[in-house]
């Protein structure tokens, strides 16, 4: 079973900056990949980055691409996902996932994901 803790949300003016941090606990770390979604109130969860289980290959929607970084540190156990020029339309709920799924580098779909943290809101003010 593996265990997500995310941490880092808030508050941001629009053009801001933000970090989130994910910490796995649980199952070897390396062998996941992981990845962020988002969901505002009313649409559905959507993929915002993901990252192989090495780190050397990452993904992003084009809504978030130049933006959003997604990184990983495998000895700490941690994954991150840095946000630069934040929008009002950034705003929702952030979620950490872990997949343990293998085959492919990365993965965009909610339902190959089978361990998710409690999430953390992002706001951003316009």
């Amino acid at each position: 079973q593996v265990q997500l803790v995310e941490s880092g949300g808030g508050l941001v003016q629009a053009g801001g900056s933000l970090r989130l941090s994910c910490a796995a606990s649980g199952r070897t770390f390396s062998s996941l990949t992981m990845g962020w979604f988002r969901q505002a109130p009313g649409k559905e969860r959507d993929i915002v980055a993901t990252i192989s289980r090495g780190g050397g290959i990452t993904f992003y929607p084009d809504s978030v691409k130049g933006r959003f970084t997604i990184s990983r540190d495998n000895a700490k156990n941690t994954a991150y996902l840095q946000m630069n020029s934040l929008k009002p339309e950034d705003t929702a709920v952030y979620y950490c996932a872990a997949s343990g799924y293998v085959g492919r580098p990365y993965y965009t779909d909610p339902t190959e994901y089978g361990a998710w943290g409690q999430g953390t809101q992002v706001t951003v003010s316009s």
